[in-house]
């Protein structure tokens, strides 16, 4: 969104305490993000995905503890965490020749309605493009393509820069 005084967020906190009622409410700035960290994506299976990277938030030059949250919309305000799926990663740098790194492992649901997890291996500072492939649990891809030497970048990712 747009940091101005007429584009914000409203956010209404109601709670009690000694059954006294209160409500508090403010305006919150949200400004966007100037790299993809959040994709939408039409499945295979014809149902429609919200895919978020999570984690790392401070990313190394090292292997590193990855996450992402997947949910399924059910409609424009309903989203429900899915469960079994695979994500395949593959990090590239496209200004380095779009040179990948080793010891990626593809993130796995740690437990039911969770985040999936695995390990992201980044072995430079700069701009990285995380490739992803979302596989359903009979393990057929919903999304995503694998980079190859005619296929640069999957149509589903992840940018990070550090």
């Amino acid at each position: 969104m747009a940091q101005n005084e007429t584009e914000y967020w409203e956010l209404t906190i109601a709670y009690e305490i000694n059954n006294v009622s209160y409500t508090a409410t403010d305006k919150i700035s949200v400004p966007a993000s100037t790299k993809r960290t959040v994709s939408s994506f039409m499945g295979s299976d014809g149902n429609n995905y919200v895919i978020a990277y999570i984690a790392p938030f401070s990313p190394k030059v090292a292997l590193n503890d990855m996450a992402v949250g997947i949910y399924k919309m059910k409609d424009m305000m309903t989203f429900e965490a899915v469960n079994n799926f695979k994500i395949k990663i593959d990090p590239r740098m496209p200004s380095m020749g779009n040179h990948g790194s080793p010891n990626n492992t593809d993130l796995l649901q740690s437990e039911t309605n969770g985040f999936y997890k695995g390990k992201l291996s980044l072995t430079m500072t700069g701009y990285w493009k995380i490739n992803l492939q979302v596989l359903n649990a009979d393990n057929e891809v919903l999304k995503g393509e694998p980079v190859t030497a005619d296929n640069p970048s999957s149509s589903l990712y992840f940018e990070i820069e550090f």
